[in-house]
């Protein structure tokens, strides 16, 4: 019940971090990318929760961003597969690889939280522009896909660096309280 709740509080705060924190630009043929931290969400979720709830956490948030912004609706399906990607891998990294759970090294936490987190935004900045150039020139038939395709390659870079610099800094910060209130994490 409490991984429960603490996603729906991950999924809130992803959705609010990318909806009212971002950077919105606007791109040719009516389409859009920004600069924005919900992807630090998904990760720092992964970080608590683990893989599965923290993936789920970011993907639900995002998506319910895009499903609300007239720019972005046609582009949910993608952003609930891609965030949930980044959680699992996230998870999967600091959680099943480097076992931050079961220590109190802070400095192995810190390495495999690094590690984690680029390793999960590292699978977006590979397959968000790549799924969405596939996703906008087969799907929804727009013939300013290669346009597009390196603005998006340049915001989902910059997102992944500002995101591993905010989501480890948040979760070594937040690891103590939650450690002392018994969460494993």
């Amino acid at each position: 019940m409490q991984k429960m709740i603490l996603t729906g509080m991950f999924a809130a705060l992803s959705y609010v971090v990318f909806t009212f924190l971002q950077i919105k630009i606007t791109l040719p043929g009516g389409d859009a990318t920004s600069i924005h931290l919900g992807n630090a969400v998904c990760v720092l979720g992964a970080l608590v929760l683990g893989g599965v709830w923290g993936g789920i956490g970011g993907a639900i948030g995002m998506t319910i961003g895009d499903l609300l912004d007239p720019v972005y609706i046609v582009y949910a399906p993608k952003t609930f597969i891609l965030k949930f990607c980044i959680g699992l891998i996230t998870g999967f990294i600091a959680h099943k690889i480097g076992k931050i759970d079961e220590t109190s090294d802070k400095s192995h936490v810190f390495r495999w939280s690094v590690i984690a987190a680029i390793g999960g935004l590292l699978f977006n900045v590979i397959f968000d522009p790549l799924l969405g150039y596939f996703y906008k020139r087969i799907i929804l038939g727009k013939a300013a896909a290669e346009v597009t395709l390196a603005w998006n390659i340049m915001s989902t870079s910059i997102n992944a660096v500002l995101s591993v610099i905010v989501a480890v800094a948040v979760y070594m910060a937040l690891r103590p309280a939650l450690r002392k209130a018994n969460l494993r994490v």
